[in-house]
């Protein structure tokens, strides 16, 4: 069974390797759902960083429909991944009417290689989760993210269980979102899948003293429950 952290900054990865997560997903703008890291952040967490490391190749928030711009940018970030020496990259790629788009997503597992590619949650947002599946292994992806196509994993758990049985190897299927110690023993022994995915997260109070009341921002900070991640090792 592995374990996968979704992190977003350097501080919250290193927390995270210590406290026993097998694999990183790095991701930067927990709000928009994870955009992809910047140069600085990528080769500082590769540099700090010995567990795989899978960046998010996301060049914006919102939807999964890419312009031909935005593909060239994902390429050129994956490449980026490459030379930097990461072991995987994450993306996920939609056609406007919610399949996937099998041609770019394909050419962009052929720039990855050797590194592995997940598939995210894009996958959630796609019209037909069976052809999608079966998409998605012809293009050569070795995983796909996903809660099942609900909010939360524990409501579309029967459908991560369906992922499982027809994908019957030839991808993993990793749950997520929602997923934690309370429920993880649960989910593994309903769906059989071998790989989990969770961000433990927590915020942390700013170190700043001074702020002006007048601007109300949220300087609080995203961090990993190191706790929270030993009791989900624990029940492996």
């Amino acid at each position: 069974m592995l374990l996968e952290i979704c992190v977003f900054n350097t501080a919250t990865a290193i927390a995270a390797e210590k406290a026993g997560a097998d694999r990183i997903e790095l991701c930067e703008n927990y709000a928009n759902g994870g955009t992809t890291p910047s140069y600085g952040y990528l080769k500082n967490v590769r540099e700090k960083i010995g567990i795989p490391v899978f960046p998010m190749i996301r060049p914006r928030g919102g939807d999964y429909f890419h312009s031909s711009d935005e593909i060239d940018i994902i390429r050129k970030d994956i490449l980026l991944c490459k030379e930097l020496g990461f072991e995987g990259v994450v993306f996920g790629l939609l056609n406007q009417d919610g399949s996937i788009d099998k041609e770019n997503t394909a050419r962009l597992v052929e720039a990855a290689y050797p590194l592995e590619v997940t598939f995210h949650r894009a996958f959630d947002r796609c019209i037909h989760p069976f052809e999608a599946l079966e998409t998605l292994i012809a293009c050569g992806c070795n995983r796909i993210l996903t809660s099942g196509q609900e909010p939360r994993v524990t409501e579309g758990l029967q459908m991560v269980k369906q992922l499982v049985e027809k994908a019957d190897g030839r991808i993993i299927i990793m749950p997520g979102s929602g997923l934690n110690s309370s429920n993880v023993a649960t989910i593994i022994a309903t769906a059989g899948v071998t790989e989990v995915h969770t961000s433990a997260r927590i915020r942390i109070p700013s170190a700043t003293k001074f702020r002006n009341e007048k601007m109300p921002e949220d300087f609080d900070m995203d961090f990993v429950d190191a706790t929270e991640i030993q009791k989900i090792k624990a029940q492996f």
